[in-house]
């Protein structure tokens, strides 16, 4: 599913009353919440997951091309960790 496909699921749970453009801002104001929320710590949503900042360690690695050795920095992504309902779902 793409972003497209989930306004149009989001549009028809709204009802057929909420147009794409109001599904779409409502989406696009839940990610940047998460977004934002996640700078300061984990973003908990019941019955969904858990997203969570992580902080990854300096660490050498191969360049695949010539197998020589590089440093790759220290960096900050986000974990997603599914809560047992969404588990249960799948």
């Amino acid at each position: 599913m793409n972003k497209a496909q989930l306004i149009e699921a989001v549009q028809k749970n709204l009802g057929g009353e909420t147009s794409k453009r109001a599904a779409s801002d409502a989406l696009d104001a839940v990610l940047d919440s998460i977004a934002k929320g996640v700078k300061k710590g984990p973003v908990q949503l019941i019955g969904f997951g858990t997203f969570k900042p992580v902080t990854r360690k300096a660490r050498t690695g191969r360049n695949p091309k010539t197998g020589a050795a590089m440093k790759i920095k220290a960096s900050k992504t986000v974990r997603f960790v599914p809560s047992s309902a969404l588990k249960k779902a799948l």
